[in-house]
């Protein structure tokens, strides 16, 4: 019997759709979809979601809603993350999305957001210690794994779109505007009484700000398939080049660098200090990228419930 499971991840910066089909114990994934809506630009300090952004992503929401139409027995988990969850107009956003798209979605913790980070990394990846950090458009969740068991995590309010709006032209970034988002990401880290327990792992590195690093690294390297990044590992060493060279450069020469989007080319400075910053608070001397996180995580746990239901019958 083969039945339908769809993910949607609205985020603070882009909107990401997987529907995978089940069949018993075999599931594959048949359609993935990506829109940049950046729903969090402009929120401001008042944390207001922008007509112009809302806009954007209910026309995403709407394509998505069309694709899901096509599939008769599916079933769906849309969740909605930090951009949606510290906006003042939540409500005013959901019933919009409600009545246009015509889709429910709910708004998760950021701790619901780790907790599926973990089980799309662990389900996938031979980890036993590591740090899992996934950097999202405006939060960035933090996973302590020991011996494979998730030990300790936080959701920090801040990402690629919130930080560089706060602290850095989008051009050419100056040495003051560096020294602030440095000094704040690091205060950030210092309050996190068990960070220091992660001293020395590798850091397992999710989000798009994140994957960008190693997709230039493998557009450098010319290999085949370079968006390809599942499992790939950076010792920490080329990590650094690569975010000097873009933190160096201005936004014209930015957009140009291969395996950099250029609709992410203004946020990417602010999008990777935090992984940039991680790596010599804890002295990491590896990265290893995931492409799995919440959408996958949300799956497994999917599966789990199904296998738990069918037992119990």
């Amino acid at each position: 019997m083969t039945h339908h499971f769809a993910v949607i991840d609205l985020g603070s910066n882009s909107a990401r759709m997987t529907i995978w089909e089940i069949e018993q114990e075999v599931v594959k994934p048949i359609k993935r979809l990506k829109e940049m809506v950046r729903l969090s630009e402009d929120m401001g300090p008042d944390r207001v979601l922008q007509p112009a952004a809302m806009d954007r992503t209910l026309k995403a929401l709407q394509g998505f809603k069309t694709e899901l139409n096509k599939y008769a027995d599916i079933d769906l988990k849309a969740v909605a993350t930090a951009a949606v969850r510290q906006a003042k107009n939540q409500k005013e956003f959901l019933k919009r999305v409600k009545n246009e798209a015509e889709l429910i979605i709910n708004v998760i913790p950021g701790t619901r957001e780790a907790e599926y980070d973990f089980l799309g990394v662990i389900n996938t990846l031979p980890i036993q210690n590591a740090l899992i950090m996934d950097t999202g458009g405006a939060s960035t969740e933090l996973i302590l794994v020991q011996n494979r068991k998730l030990q300790h995590l936080v959701s920090i309010p801040f990402g690629s779109v919130n930080l560089s709006e706060r602290f850095l032209n989008p051009d050419v970034i100056s040495a003051p505007e560096y020294f602030a988002l440095s000094t704040f990401i690091h205060e950030t880290f210092n309050s996190i009484w068990w960070l220091r327990r992660a001293q020395n792992l590798p850091i397992i590195a999710l989000g798009g700000s994140n994957r960008t690093l190693a997709k230039i690294e493998r557009r450098k390297e010319k290999m085949a398939d370079f968006e390809a990044i599942h499992g790939y590992r950076m010792p920490t060493k080329q990590a650094n080049a690569i975010f000097k060279e873009i933190l160096g450069a201005d936004l014209a020469t930015r957009e140009s660098i291969p395996g950099l989007s250029k609709f992410r080319a203004d946020i990417i400075v602010g999008g990777l200090m935090p992984v940039i910053s991680m790596i010599r608070y804890l002295d990491s001397d590896r990265l290893t990228f995931s492409q799995f996180g919440l959408r996958e995580g949300a799956l497994y746990d999917h599966l789990n419930t199904r296998a738990v239901t069918q037992r119990e019958h």
